[in-house]
C-alpha cells in the first residue's frame, strides 16, 4: 500500500483540502500557495505513474486509487473557482448569458462521473478500453487550464488577458472530455451489443 506510486497518489488527496484552505483565504500570499499546492498534486499524477513503471510498483491499490485521486482533486478546484466567480464573471463579460456560466466545469464534472461508472462496468466484463494520447493531452490542458484559472486574479495584472485564455483553454479541455468520454462509452455500447447477439 506504502509503495512510491501509492503514496504520491495518497500525497494528492491529502493535498486537496490544504488546497481549499488556502484558496478560501483571501490575500496573494494565500492564492500563490494554493496554487503551488494545485501544481505539486498535479505533478504528483505524472509522477505516481511514471514511478509505478520505472519501479514495477503498479498494485491494485493504486489503480483503484489514482483516478479516485485525479477526480478529488479536479471536481474540487473546479467547485472553488466557480464558488468564488471567477468562470461566472469572465462569462457573463462575453455576454454569453448565466446560464453557461458553469457549461465547462459541469461538462467535466459529468464526463468523470459516467466514466467511472463505465470503467467500472467495464472491468467487471473484462474489457479494456486503454487510455489514449488524446485522453492524456485533455488532463495536461485542463490542469493548466484550471491552474492558471486559480492564479487569474494575479497573473491577469501581469499578463492582461491571461484569465481569458485560461478560460479557452478550459472549455478545450471540456470538448476534448466529451471526445474521450464517449470512447468509453462507445466501448460499452460494442460489450452490450456483442452480448446481445450472443443470446440472441
Amino acid at each position: 500500500m506504502f509503495q512510491i506510486p501509492n503514496t504520491l497518489t495518497l500525497l494528492r488527496i491529502l493535498l486537496v483540502p490544504v488546497f481549499a484552505i488556502a484558496f478560501v483565504i483571501p490575500g496573494e500570499a494565500a492564492r500563490l500557495t494554493a496554487f503551488v499546492v494545485f501544481c505539486i498534486a498535479g505533478l504528483s499524477d505524472a509522477l505516481d505513474g511514471f514511478a509505478a513503471r520505472k519501479l514495477n510498483a503498479g498494485t491494485d491499490f493504486g489503480r483503484m486509487l489514482d483516478p479516485i485521486a485525479d477526480k478529488i482533486l479536479v471536481g474540487v478546484a473546479l467547485m472553488m473557482l466557480v464558488a468564488e466567480g471567477q468562470v461566472r464573471e469572465f462569462n457573463l463579460t462575453m455576454g454569453l448569458g448565466s446560464l453557461l456560466k458553469l457549461v465547462p466545469a459541469l461538462i467535466i464534472l459529468a464526463r468523470e462521473i459516467l466514466v467511472s461508472g463505465l470503467r467500472e462496468f467495464l472491468a467487471g466484463v473484462s474489457v479494456s478500453v486503454p487510455v489514449s494520447s488524446i485522453a492524456k493531452l485533455k488532463t495536461t490542458i485542463q490542469m493548466v487550464a484550471i491552474g492558471a484559472m486559480i492564479l487569474g486574479p494575479i497573473a491577469d495584472r501581469w499578463v492582461p488577458g491571461s484569465l481569458a485564455l485560461a478560460y479557452i483553454a478550459l472549455w478545450f479541455a471540456a470538448v476534448l472530455t466529451v471526445y474521450t468520454g464517449y470512447s468509453y462509452f462507445r466501448a460499452g455500447l460494442a460489450y452490450t451489443r456483442k452480448r446481445r447477439e450472443r443470446i440472441a
